[in-house]
């Protein structure tokens, strides 16, 4: 995501929390855009070990409360829950994907398919539900760990 992009969504930041009544530290903003500068999926505890070698200095807990916040604004979307922690990942103009997870060395592989949207469309016209959003994720073995 190039620069100018990453100002856009930093000002749709502001203003999510500024409709809120909250402040965009400079603590959230160092936290905005190191995440914004990290391209894969990671973990707060990953946030926190690279704020701390670049000598950033943010605590623990303004990292897990601005990552809700980013979740909440729509900026980032929680992939994958378990063990006490989460993995997040952007969320980039709304493109949809799911994930298989390996269950032995944690690989994480994003996949769209639409046969799969399709039947999820299917379900809920069945019950007359209006879908939001769904997380599908498939754990188990990828091809190097089943070797």
């Amino acid at each position: 995501m190039s620069d100018k992009k990453i100002q856009v969504e930093e000002q749709r930041f502001k203003d999510y929390l500024a409709s809120r009544g909250l402040k965009y530290t400079p603590e959230r903003r160092t936290i905005f855009w190191r995440v914004f500068a990290t391209h894969k999926h990671f973990e707060a505890e990953d946030l926190l070990l690279g704020l701390r070698q670049n000598h950033q200095r943010v605590s623990k807990a303004t990292i897990y409360r601005t990552l809700t916040l980013l979740v909440k604004s729509g900026h980032l979307r929680e992939v994958i829950f378990g063990e006490k922690h989460s993995h997040y990942e952007h969320v980039h103009a709304n493109e949809h994907h799911d994930h298989l997870i390996c269950s032995g060395c944690g690989k994480i592989i994003e996949f769209t398919d639409e046969a799969i949207e399709r039947l999820q469309d299917k379900v809920c016209l069945r019950y007359k539900f209006e879908s939001e959003s769904h997380r599908m994720q498939i754990h188990g073995l990828c091809a190097d760990c089943r070797k």
